[in-house]
């Protein structure tokens, strides 16, 4: 072999047979075990009837499914990408680094391999190396991304696992058969005092006080007790006794099947975050304020609905029942809870994005590198990070959790996952036959749990619920 070709590597038909065989070895070994561990932690999901953390799983490994289509296609298209050419003076602008902070060791190989491919005034569209290593960057921000969101999950439930005794003391201090509402009067005074005395009536002291109340004490006892008499006087008026905990717990579990992937808009935005990160610029310094302040405002936002609807029962009669919560869509922004998980979904990538992109180039080009700006800049970003990661956790997932219940719809998850097929098998067959669907439906026995909304509209005979007995509309759910 020429000594060019020694120097570019040597090609596989001159590599000896036992180290292909090792290295074939070790990725096969380590893609098996990676899908077996997934397979397994699915059954794990199924073998708990946590039908929506396996459906998120399925998610994830779609994801990876198309982290790999997007490797296969960087590593096909290379040689094509690497050979195409392109003028002298546009490889030269918009660079994250400046011209002058290039080595002479870099000038040296820059002039080789451009003497090498292209033709005298041209450089290569995007070399071989730097292919390579955005390869492995959209690796690393996946990768990141998932811990991010499954971190926040883990935590943020955590949390809210902490709400669980005071389920069990309401459900347990109000008798099985009781179709009345109570709230201890400490706890109505208490979710009543967030209204506040007259200077708080104005909506800049009301939105200070909801911003800073995200910071301590986000969610207390006497507001989750508040919100969940409202959603049950709402949505399950004949069952006090619902258990409201475990239907947010199965609702949180679907979101997070929701925010687990990553769109193709947030892709989007990888683009154009690649596209801003010129030299000079500090693109990345400002953008790592983005999720903090984007962060901040959904977590005001969600303090001040529970303010409002404090106000709200405030001023009408308080019945010797309790308070009157009045869930709402009007409380959210363009009348839509879901954009709250819209904006969650985009600050846990974004907050992704900047500690992958840090951790990536500190890994490939060292901590010196010109890409990685000064230390003035480099401290606060992993700062906002952290505190970005841990108050999504602590606060706001907690928060929305709780607060995106109040629109005017309940979700699916209002039923368990066993009375949620049987609904949907009686749906489709109510469409072909009427009796097929009475006998499906009838397998649904009469309980708290099995009809938590009041579904059942006439008395029934036996315990059992035949097809008309059933009332659903579509107006009521989501």
């Amino acid at each position: 072999m020429a000594d060019g070709e020694e120097s570019v590597g040597r090609s596989f038909e001159f590599t000896p047979t036992w180290v292909i065989a090792v290295v074939c070895f070790i990725i096969v070994f380590i893609s098996v075990a990676a899908e077996r561990g997934l397979h397994h932690l699915g059954k794990c999901f199924k073998r708990r009837n946590q039908e929506a953390l396996f459906e998120a799983l399925e998610k994830l490994k779609e994801e990876l499914m198309l982290l790999g289509f997007i490797s296969l296609l960087l590593t096909v298209f290379q040689g094509m990408v690497s050979n195409f050419c392109i003028p002298h003076n546009l490889a030269i602008i918009m660079l994250p680094c400046k011209m002058e902070s290039i080595t002479h060791h870099q000038r040296r190989l820059l002039a080789e391999e451009v003497s090498e491919q292209c033709s005298e005034g041209t450089v290569p569209f995007l070399s071989l190396e730097a292919l390579h290593q955005l390869h492995i960057f959209i690796f690393v921000l996946a990768v990141v991304y998932v811990v991010f969101c499954a971190s926040t999950m883990v935590l943020g439930g955590i949390k809210i696992r902490e709400w669980r005794h005071w389920e069990h003391s309401i459900i347990s201090q109000t008798p099985r058969h009781h179709h009345r509402f109570h709230i201890p009067r400490v706890e109505v005074q208490e979710f009543l005092g967030r209204a506040g005395k007259y200077w708080r009536k104005f909506h800049v002291i009301s939105w200070m006080a909801a911003f800073f109340k995200q910071f301590y004490g986000s969610v207390t006892k006497s507001d989750y007790i508040a919100l969940r008499s409202g959603f049950i006087r709402e949505h399950c008026p004949g069952n006090p006794n619902y258990n409201f905990y475990k239907y947010m717990l199965r609702t949180l579990e679907q979101d997070f099947k929701k925010i687990i992937g990553i769109s193709w808009y947030l892709w989007l935005f990888v683009v154009i975050f690649l596209v801003m990160n010129i030299a000079g610029w500090h693109t990345y310094f400002w953008l790592s304020f983005l999720p903090l302040v984007l962060l901040l405002i959904v977590g005001a936002k969600l303090e001040h609905i529970i303010t409002v609807l404090a106000k709200d029962a405030a001023e009408r009669v308080v019945d010797a029942e309790g308070t009157t919560v009045r869930p709402s869509d009007e409380l959210f922004w363009f009348r839509r809870p879901a954009l709250v998980l819209y904006l969650i979904h985009f600050i846990l990538f974004q907050n992704s994005f900047e500690i992958a992109f840090f951790f990536w180039i500190w890994a490939t080009y060292g901590f010196r590198s010109c890409i990685m700006e000064e230390l003035n800049f480099i401290i606060p970003r992993l700062v906002i990070g952290v505190i970005v990661q841990v108050l999504c956790s602590y606060s706001t997932l907690p928060l929305y959790a709780l607060v995106s219940q109040m629109g005017s719809m309940f979700k699916q998850t209002v039923f368990d996952e066993f009375t949620q097929d049987l609904i949907r098998t009686w749906a489709k067959d109510s469409k072909s036959d009427l009796s097929q669907a009475e006998r499906n439906i009838s397998r649904l026995i009469i309980s708290d749990s099995n009809d938590p909304i009041g579904l059942v509209q006439e008395p029934v005979a036996d315990g059992r619920i035949t097809a008309s007995h059933i009332e659903l509309s579509g107006q009521n759910t989501y």
